[in-house]
Protein backbone atom coordinates (compact mmCIF):
# COMPACT_ATOMS: atom_id res chain seq x y z
CA UNK A 1 0.00 0.00 0.00
CA UNK A 2 1.20 3.39 -0.97
CA UNK A 3 0.59 6.49 0.98
CA UNK A 4 1.49 9.52 -0.74
CA UNK A 5 1.64 13.10 0.03
CA UNK A 6 1.61 15.20 -2.54
CA UNK A 7 -0.44 15.62 -5.52
CA UNK A 8 2.80 15.06 -7.70
CA UNK A 9 3.06 11.64 -6.35
CA UNK A 10 -0.47 10.77 -6.05
CA UNK A 11 -1.02 11.84 -10.04
CA UNK A 12 2.49 9.64 -10.97
CA UNK A 13 0.95 6.46 -8.70
CA UNK A 14 -2.39 6.96 -10.87
CA UNK A 15 -0.76 7.15 -14.12
CA UNK A 16 1.16 4.72 -13.58
CA UNK A 17 -1.26 2.23 -12.91
CA UNK A 18 -3.88 3.44 -15.73
CA UNK A 19 -0.50 2.73 -18.52
CA UNK A 20 -1.43 -0.72 -17.14
CA UNK A 21 -4.82 -0.40 -18.62
CA UNK A 22 -6.16 -0.84 -14.94
CA UNK A 23 -9.24 0.61 -13.96
CA UNK A 24 -9.41 3.38 -10.87
CA UNK A 25 -12.09 3.36 -7.77
CA UNK A 26 -11.57 6.30 -5.32
CA UNK A 27 -13.29 6.53 -1.71
CA UNK A 28 -12.75 9.93 -0.69
CA UNK A 29 -12.85 10.75 3.36
CA UNK A 30 -12.30 13.18 6.17
CA UNK A 31 -10.12 9.90 7.85
CA UNK A 32 -11.47 8.91 11.35
CA UNK A 33 -12.91 5.75 9.32
CA UNK A 34 -15.04 3.86 11.23
CA UNK A 35 -17.20 0.65 9.47
CA UNK A 36 -19.33 2.91 7.38
CA UNK A 37 -15.83 3.52 5.48
CA UNK A 38 -14.92 0.23 5.72
CA UNK A 39 -18.02 -0.53 3.66
CA UNK A 40 -17.08 1.66 1.04
CA UNK A 41 -13.97 0.51 0.66
CA UNK A 42 -15.35 -2.64 -0.02
CA UNK A 43 -17.05 -1.43 -2.10
CA UNK A 44 -14.97 0.38 -3.71
CA UNK A 45 -12.66 -3.17 -3.93
CA UNK A 46 -15.45 -4.44 -6.28
CA UNK A 47 -15.56 -1.58 -8.19
CA UNK A 48 -12.14 -1.03 -10.01
CA UNK A 49 -8.76 -2.78 -10.16
CA UNK A 50 -6.89 -0.19 -8.33
CA UNK A 51 -8.33 1.22 -5.10
CA UNK A 52 -7.67 5.07 -3.74
CA UNK A 53 -8.62 6.50 -0.65
CA UNK A 54 -8.00 9.70 0.68
CA UNK A 55 -7.85 11.39 3.82
CA UNK A 56 -8.57 14.99 4.27
CA UNK A 57 -10.11 17.15 6.70
CA UNK A 58 -10.96 19.94 4.24
CA UNK A 59 -10.81 23.39 6.15
CA UNK A 60 -13.09 24.69 3.49
CA UNK A 61 -16.11 22.76 4.59
CA UNK A 62 -16.01 23.89 8.24
CA UNK A 63 -17.47 27.01 9.36
CA UNK A 64 -15.68 29.76 12.00
CA UNK A 65 -17.61 28.22 14.78
CA UNK A 66 -17.54 24.56 13.94
CA UNK A 67 -15.29 21.73 14.95
CA UNK A 68 -12.21 21.90 12.58
CA UNK A 69 -9.34 22.12 15.51
CA UNK A 70 -11.20 19.19 17.03
CA UNK A 71 -12.37 16.68 14.13
CA UNK A 72 -10.27 13.30 14.82
CA UNK A 73 -7.58 12.52 13.00
CA UNK A 74 -6.41 8.85 14.22
CA UNK A 75 -3.73 8.47 10.76
CA UNK A 76 -1.86 5.16 12.24
CA UNK A 77 -5.55 3.58 12.96
CA UNK A 78 -7.11 4.83 9.30
CA UNK A 79 -4.25 3.73 7.62
CA UNK A 80 -4.81 0.14 9.72
CA UNK A 81 -8.36 -0.20 8.33
CA UNK A 82 -7.03 0.92 4.89
CA UNK A 83 -4.35 -2.33 4.79
CA UNK A 84 -7.26 -4.42 5.89
CA UNK A 85 -8.97 -3.66 2.74
CA UNK A 86 -7.06 -4.20 0.30
CA UNK A 87 -6.61 -0.20 -0.64
CA UNK A 88 -3.80 0.67 -3.02
CA UNK A 89 -3.14 3.75 -2.89
CA UNK A 90 -3.66 6.42 0.50
CA UNK A 91 -3.83 10.07 -0.65
CA UNK A 92 -3.37 12.23 2.46
CA UNK A 93 -1.94 15.79 2.03
CA UNK A 94 -1.43 18.38 4.08
CA UNK A 95 -3.57 21.70 4.08
CA UNK A 96 -1.26 23.83 2.43
CA UNK A 97 -0.73 20.87 -0.65
CA UNK A 98 -4.31 21.63 -1.06
CA UNK A 99 -4.71 24.66 -1.00
CA UNK A 100 -2.45 27.62 -1.97
CA UNK A 101 -2.91 30.97 0.08
CA UNK A 102 -3.46 32.58 -3.12
CA UNK A 103 -6.15 30.95 -4.80
CA UNK A 104 -9.18 32.32 -5.79
CA UNK A 105 -10.97 29.26 -8.10
CA UNK A 106 -14.07 27.82 -6.24
CA UNK A 107 -16.99 25.98 -6.89
CA UNK A 108 -20.30 27.05 -6.41
CA UNK A 109 -23.64 25.43 -7.32
CA UNK A 110 -27.26 27.54 -7.52
CA UNK A 111 -29.81 25.15 -6.26
CA UNK A 112 -29.40 21.78 -4.44
CA UNK A 113 -26.63 23.71 -1.43
CA UNK A 114 -29.78 25.86 -0.63
CA UNK A 115 -31.51 23.27 1.84
CA UNK A 116 -30.97 21.36 4.56
CA UNK A 117 -27.48 21.32 6.32
CA UNK A 118 -26.70 24.31 3.19
CA UNK A 119 -29.25 26.82 5.06
CA UNK A 120 -27.41 26.24 8.35
CA UNK A 121 -24.02 25.78 7.12
CA UNK A 122 -23.12 28.58 4.84
CA UNK A 123 -20.51 27.53 2.23
CA UNK A 124 -19.82 24.18 3.22
CA UNK A 125 -21.05 22.73 0.03
CA UNK A 126 -19.19 25.14 -1.84
CA UNK A 127 -15.93 23.76 -0.25
CA UNK A 128 -17.23 20.41 -0.60
CA UNK A 129 -17.38 20.92 -4.17
CA UNK A 130 -14.47 22.82 -4.49
CA UNK A 131 -12.53 19.74 -3.01
CA UNK A 132 -14.01 16.57 -4.50
CA UNK A 133 -13.56 18.29 -7.92
CA UNK A 134 -9.91 18.91 -7.06
CA UNK A 135 -9.22 15.39 -5.86
CA UNK A 136 -11.57 13.95 -8.86
CA UNK A 137 -8.54 15.69 -11.18
CA UNK A 138 -6.07 14.37 -9.13
CA UNK A 139 -6.90 10.89 -8.47
CA UNK A 140 -9.06 10.96 -11.96
CA UNK A 141 -10.99 7.94 -11.16
CA UNK A 142 -13.52 6.04 -12.84
CA UNK A 143 -15.82 5.27 -10.28
CA UNK A 144 -16.38 6.89 -6.86
CA UNK A 145 -17.77 5.86 -3.84
CA UNK A 146 -19.76 7.98 -1.56
CA UNK A 147 -22.16 7.00 1.58
CA UNK A 148 -26.05 7.96 1.52
CA UNK A 149 -25.96 9.30 4.93
CA UNK A 150 -24.67 12.27 3.74
CA UNK A 151 -27.60 12.68 0.80
CA UNK A 152 -27.35 16.07 0.00
CA UNK A 153 -23.91 15.94 -0.48
CA UNK A 154 -24.25 12.98 -2.72
CA UNK A 155 -26.69 15.03 -4.81
CA UNK A 156 -24.93 17.89 -4.97
CA UNK A 157 -21.63 15.97 -6.42
CA UNK A 158 -24.02 14.08 -8.82
CA UNK A 159 -24.98 17.32 -10.36
CA UNK A 160 -21.77 19.00 -10.48
CA UNK A 161 -20.19 15.52 -12.74
CA UNK A 162 -23.27 15.97 -14.99
CA UNK A 163 -22.81 19.79 -14.68
CA UNK A 164 -18.97 19.44 -15.88
CA UNK A 165 -19.14 16.48 -17.81
CA UNK A 166 -16.43 14.98 -15.53
CA UNK A 167 -16.48 11.36 -16.67
CA UNK A 168 -16.91 9.82 -12.82
CA UNK A 169 -19.18 7.20 -12.34
CA UNK A 170 -20.77 8.25 -8.95
CA UNK A 171 -21.82 5.67 -6.98
CA UNK A 172 -24.02 5.33 -3.81
CA UNK A 173 -23.51 3.57 -0.80
CA UNK A 174 -26.29 2.47 1.74
CA UNK A 175 -26.25 3.78 5.40
CA UNK A 176 -24.21 1.62 7.63
CA UNK A 177 -25.44 1.42 10.92
CA UNK A 178 -25.32 1.03 14.65
CA UNK A 179 -27.12 -2.12 16.63
CA UNK A 180 -28.79 0.77 18.34
CA UNK A 181 -29.64 2.35 14.68
CA UNK A 182 -27.67 5.28 14.55
CA UNK A 183 -25.69 5.48 11.66
CA UNK A 184 -22.11 5.37 11.64
CA UNK A 185 -20.38 8.52 12.11
CA UNK A 186 -17.10 9.85 13.03
CA UNK A 187 -19.19 12.76 14.79
CA UNK A 188 -19.96 9.80 17.00
CA UNK A 189 -16.96 10.03 18.68
CA UNK A 190 -17.79 12.84 20.77
CA UNK A 191 -20.95 11.28 22.00
CA UNK A 192 -20.81 10.75 25.85
CA UNK A 193 -22.57 7.54 27.31
CA UNK A 194 -25.75 9.71 27.73
CA UNK A 195 -25.29 11.45 24.31
CA UNK A 196 -25.30 7.64 22.73
CA UNK A 197 -28.47 6.74 24.53
CA UNK A 198 -29.97 9.87 23.33
CA UNK A 199 -28.34 9.75 19.78
CA UNK A 200 -30.55 6.63 18.36
CA UNK A 201 -34.01 9.02 18.54
CA UNK A 202 -32.40 10.02 14.86
CA UNK A 203 -33.25 6.75 13.33
CA UNK A 204 -36.60 6.35 15.41
CA UNK A 205 -38.06 9.70 13.99
CA UNK A 206 -37.26 8.59 10.45
CA UNK A 207 -38.87 4.97 11.43
CA UNK A 208 -41.51 7.19 13.03
CA UNK A 209 -42.43 9.47 9.57
CA UNK A 210 -41.87 6.01 7.20
CA UNK A 211 -44.67 4.08 9.43
CA UNK A 212 -46.94 6.95 8.35
CA UNK A 213 -46.21 7.04 4.82
CA UNK A 214 -46.63 3.61 4.87
CA UNK A 215 -50.44 3.88 6.36
CA UNK A 216 -50.84 6.57 3.41
CA UNK A 217 -50.23 9.71 5.21
CA UNK A 218 -49.26 12.34 2.85
CA UNK A 219 -49.32 15.17 4.52
CA UNK A 220 -45.53 16.51 4.91
CA UNK A 221 -46.30 18.48 8.63
CA UNK A 222 -48.01 15.75 9.89
CA UNK A 223 -44.70 13.54 9.28
CA UNK A 224 -43.01 15.98 10.59
CA UNK A 225 -44.73 16.53 13.50
CA UNK A 226 -44.55 12.82 14.13
CA UNK A 227 -40.68 13.00 14.07
CA UNK A 228 -40.33 15.95 15.92
CA UNK A 229 -42.41 14.25 18.55
CA UNK A 230 -39.55 11.48 19.42
CA UNK A 231 -37.57 14.25 20.75
CA UNK A 232 -39.66 15.84 23.11
CA UNK A 233 -38.35 15.29 26.65
CA UNK A 234 -35.16 14.16 25.21
CA UNK A 235 -32.92 17.05 26.80
CA UNK A 236 -29.92 16.27 24.71
CA UNK A 237 -30.67 16.16 21.63
CA UNK A 238 -31.89 19.72 19.67
CA UNK A 239 -33.16 19.70 16.37
CA UNK A 240 -31.64 21.96 13.45
CA UNK A 241 -33.92 21.32 11.02
CA UNK A 242 -36.79 18.47 10.82
CA UNK A 243 -37.95 17.92 6.85
CA UNK A 244 -39.59 16.47 3.92
CA UNK A 245 -38.03 16.65 0.62
CA UNK A 246 -37.86 15.79 -2.70
CA UNK A 247 -35.98 13.51 -3.58
CA UNK A 248 -34.71 15.14 -6.53
CA UNK A 249 -34.35 18.90 -5.96
CA UNK A 250 -34.66 19.00 -2.13
CA UNK A 251 -37.29 21.20 -2.27
CA UNK A 252 -39.58 21.06 0.61
CA UNK A 253 -42.93 18.73 -0.37
CA UNK A 254 -46.71 20.34 0.07
CA UNK A 255 -47.82 17.02 -0.32
CA UNK A 256 -46.45 13.67 -0.93
CA UNK A 257 -46.43 11.80 -3.72
CA UNK A 258 -44.96 7.97 -5.01
CA UNK A 259 -40.51 9.17 -3.51
CA UNK A 260 -39.62 11.76 -0.87
CA UNK A 261 -36.42 11.99 1.37
CA UNK A 262 -37.03 12.68 5.21
CA UNK A 263 -34.27 14.10 6.54
CA UNK A 264 -32.80 15.76 9.64
CA UNK A 265 -30.01 17.53 11.64
CA UNK A 266 -29.64 17.45 15.21
CA UNK A 267 -27.50 18.31 17.72
CA UNK A 268 -26.68 15.55 20.47
CA UNK A 269 -24.26 17.36 23.07
CA UNK A 270 -21.37 19.02 20.93
CA UNK A 271 -21.80 16.60 17.77
CA UNK A 272 -23.81 17.58 15.08
CA UNK A 273 -25.22 14.49 13.77
CA UNK A 274 -27.60 14.05 10.01
CA UNK A 275 -29.47 11.32 8.67
CA UNK A 276 -31.96 10.74 6.58
CA UNK A 277 -34.26 8.04 4.81
CA UNK A 278 -35.19 7.51 0.96
CA UNK A 279 -38.81 6.50 1.11
CA UNK A 280 -40.40 5.55 -2.14
CA UNK A 281 -44.27 4.11 -2.56
CA UNK A 282 -44.82 0.24 -3.34
CA UNK A 283 -44.80 -0.70 -6.91
CA UNK A 284 -48.82 -1.09 -7.57
CA UNK A 285 -49.74 -4.39 -9.01
CA UNK A 286 -51.51 -4.60 -12.33
CA UNK A 287 -55.34 -5.23 -11.64
CA UNK A 288 -55.66 -9.10 -12.25
CA UNK A 289 -57.90 -9.90 -15.25
CA UNK A 290 -60.63 -11.35 -15.04
CA UNK A 291 -61.26 -14.67 -16.89
CA UNK A 292 -63.61 -14.98 -19.05
CA UNK A 293 -66.98 -16.94 -17.84
CA UNK A 294 -67.31 -20.60 -19.30
CA UNK A 295 -69.49 -21.35 -21.56
CA UNK A 296 -70.31 -25.16 -21.03
CA UNK A 297 -69.34 -27.66 -23.37
CA UNK A 298 -71.50 -28.98 -26.20
CA UNK A 299 -72.63 -33.04 -26.32
CA UNK A 300 -71.20 -33.99 -29.30
CA UNK A 301 -74.02 -34.90 -32.38
CA UNK A 302 -74.99 -38.39 -32.13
Amino acid sequence: MKVLRTISEARAAVRAERAQDKTIAFVPTMGALHEGHRSLLRAGRNAGDVLVLSLFVNPMQFGPAEDLAGYPRPLERDLRMAEEEGVDIVFVPPPEEMFRPTAETFVDQKRLPNHLCGLSRPGHFRGVLTVVLKLFHIVAPDVAIFGEKDRQQLLVIRRMVEDLDLGVEIRSHPTVREPSGLARSSRNAYLSKAGRRAAPRLCKALLAGRRLLDRGVKDPAKIRSAMANIFKGEPLAEPDYIAVVDADTLEDLREIGDRAILALAVRVEKARLIDNLLWEAPARKPAARKAPASRGRRKPLS
